[in-house]
């Protein structure tokens, strides 16, 4: 399947609003759309059924390993030469052992070739874990998500596991089963080092090879929060204190990137005690993404800029300076910077229209924002089918007109084409070392997300053996090569972030306490606002907004109230309680309104299904948005 693209592909333009990434006066024109060629990667053949032995001869002559109709896939970045990429895969109907061909089973990390070239064995893919003597892999971790080579191509990031080949290349002919280890990575987070440490996810290898980026989900005080951190890692041959007590990576000098001493997004004015500030400068790691390739800056989820809007940010690991990637209202989250740093590759719901009726309105201030983004963010997906599209963003962000450049938007949209809208693109886009191509993976969408109840019939898949996953590439065929500068190890300490203790409590997140406070526009107008806390005054209950000639911009103003309660019926799940009835005038006319008994949904932020009861509409320049149907 090969496609070319010299289409803009833009989506829903950011409007009236839209915040400039780059100092005023400073922003360059939006760049022209340019020619992407996108074509699909070869993976291993589909067996029959999971069931010992289906993976016959018949279907893989080479006998190494097939994969089910469910891959299991997961795409990560290239090696260094770029001339693959590693991708964790299921394999499935392996024979029983002794057969040499047993080893190809479960899941595996494998690389696959990216220029048409094919491994020793004669296949355009290698497994790198089969076969891997237990020995070797001691205390490994099951998970190999997100995989990711080190620069050095002798190591890959893979769950919470370092693969390594010894002297040898990862994509090596010498680098053989006997030769691959497999090491877990451990966070002590206990004082005297016992216990078999934090628990970590998301991990992102800074660009130096020695600093790892990580997350951790935190419960304090009954409440479900993520903070980030940056660690660097260390090698233990031999481990005294914790588990497992064999050789691993450790994590040492760990910084949480949160300050809770810091300035927050939204605070009380210290001159004016009956009056909010929101400060965009502020740093608000909330869930980190990844690293800049010159390893200056760490990109994140953040708060929000504009209300409902959840967008990713870049910040100084030194100065702590923030820009803002994206802008457009749609969501965002699995992002990937550019090797010369001039672009991001986003997987974003833009051109969907999935969260429109949350966030198509502009220039709205984030406050209601202090409860709602984890219940905002969760709209995003249907259980596990994602709404996401490859998008092409310059440096500066969405702005005016330009959304940016869908990466695949040429075909004609039927089924299997490369613009299939019910195949979604997943975490995370990579580009290759040169700068030239990137690499994602897209997932079909599958009951429960299609047929049955919901309204999306499901769709036949038309890939080999009628697999629901698929490995793309798409090449930029008009850019020269421009490789990522070689990065020196940094410093371990982050300036605006803390020192971690192991066994230290874990921080709150401040907020401005109960009160009645006025918001003044930063063109015109105010916002009256008043907060309610919880019972034991640990949390923000009730936020309620009235809007009176509100302008930041100068172009809109606001006008109408906007109230939501947030209560934690579960650890994960948000119950919100939404009246809206906003009026926006100006460059922009629109409306958010909630229908008369209020918008009331409830949502677990780890299975992502919608559920709701009453209405939330956003009208922009008579164009309506709505809210999906419930399990959609």
């Amino acid at each position: 399947m090969v496609a070319s693209c010299s289409d803009s592909g833009s989506t829903t333009p950011p409007g009236p609003g839209a915040t400039p990434t780059a100092a005023a006066g400073a922003t360059p024109p939006a760049p022209k759309p340019e020619p992407i060629s996108v074509e699909e990667l070869p993976l291993p053949p589909v067996a029959g059924s999971t069931d010992a032995g289906s993976c016959t001869e018949a279907i893989n002559p080479h006998r190494t390993g097939c994969v089910g109709q469910s891959v299991g896939l997961q795409s990560g970045g290239f090696l260094p030469d770029g001339r693959s990429v590693v991708a964790r895969v299921t394999f499935v109907g392996a024979p029983a052992a002794p057969d040499p061909a047993s080893v190809y089973s479960g899941d595996q990390l494998i690389l696959v070739r990216t220029d048409g070239g094919k491994f020793p064995n004669g296949d355009a893919w290698k497994c790198v874990t089969c076969g891997v003597p237990e020995k070797n892999a001691a205390g490994r971790s099951p998970t190999l998500d997100y995989p990711q080579p080190f620069t050095d191509g002798k190591r890959i990031l893979a769950g919470t596991n370092i693969i390594d080949c010894d002297s040898h290349p990862i994509a090596d002919e010498a680098c053989t089963p006997e030769q691959t280890h497999i090491y877990p990575i451990h966070w002590n987070n206990t004082a005297d080092g016992s216990g078999k440490g934090g628990s970590i996810r998301e991990l992102r290898i800074h660009p130096d090879d020695v600093h790892l980026g990580f997350n951790s989900f935190t419960i304090a005080n009954g409440r479900f929060g993520q903070f980030a951190y940056l660690g660097r890692l260390a090698f233990n041959a031999t481990p005294t204190t914790g588990t497992p007590p064999t050789p691993r990576y450790d994590l040492t000098n760990v910084t949480r990137l949160f300050d809770p001493a810091d300035t927050q997004p939204v605070t009380v004015d210290p001159d004016h005690p009956d009056e909010l500030v929101y400060n965009r400068d502020a740093l608000s790691v909330g869930e980190l993404r990844g690293f800049s390739k010159d390893g200056k800056e760490v990109t994140y989820i953040g708060y929000p800029e504009e209300s409902s809007n959840i967008d990713v940010f870049a910040a100084d690991l030194t100065t702590g300076k923030v820009r803002r990637l994206t802008g457009h209202p749609e969501y965002v989250d699995p992002v990937d910077l550019s090797p010369d740093g001039g672009w991001t590759v986003a997987m974003d719901t833009r051109g969907s229209d999935r969260q429109m009726f949350l966030a198509g309105m502009r220039g709205i201030p984030p406050i209601t924002d202090l409860i709602t983004t984890s219940a905002t963010s969760s709209t995003r997906n249907n259980g596990p089918r994602r709404f996401f599209q490859p998008i092409l963003i310059d440096r500066y962000g969405d702005r005016g007109d330009y959304a940016g450049q869908q990466i695949n938007a040429e075909g004609d949209g039927s089924p299997g084409s490369v613009n299939d809208p019910n195949w979604n693109g997943m975490a995370d886009p990579k580009w290759s070392p040169d700068g030239t191509a990137i690499a994602y993976w897209q997932a079909l969408a599958v009951s429960p997300a299609c047929g049955g109840t919901n309204p999306l019939p499901c769709e036949t898949s038309t890939e080999p053996g009628g697999r629901t996953a698929r490995l793309m590439i798409a090449h930029l065929t008009s850019r020269k090569p421009s490789p990522a500068p070689k990065v020196a190890p940094i410093s371990d300490e982050v300036p605006w972030g803390v020192a971690y203790e192991p066994g230290s409590p874990i921080p709150t997140r401040p907020h401005p306490p109960a009160g009645t406070y006025t918001l003044r526009g930063a063109n015109h107008g105010t916002a009256k606002i008043e907060i309610t806390e919880t019972p034991d005054k640990i949390a923000i209950g009730t936020v309620s907004v009235t809007y009176t000639d509100y302008s930041d911009d100068g172009a809109t103003t606001l006008n109408g109230t906007e109230k939501v309660t947030v209560t934690i019926p579960a650890l994960t799940t948000s119950k919100v309680d939404w009246f809206s009835d906003l009026t926006q005038t100006g460059a922009t006319k629109a409306t958010k309104k909630t229908s008369p008994d209020g918008f009331h949904l409830t949502i677990d932020v780890l299975t992502n299904i919608f559920g709701a009861t009453g209405t939330l509409t956003t009208t922009i320049d008579g164009k309506t948005y709505r809210q999906p149907a419930n399990g959609m």
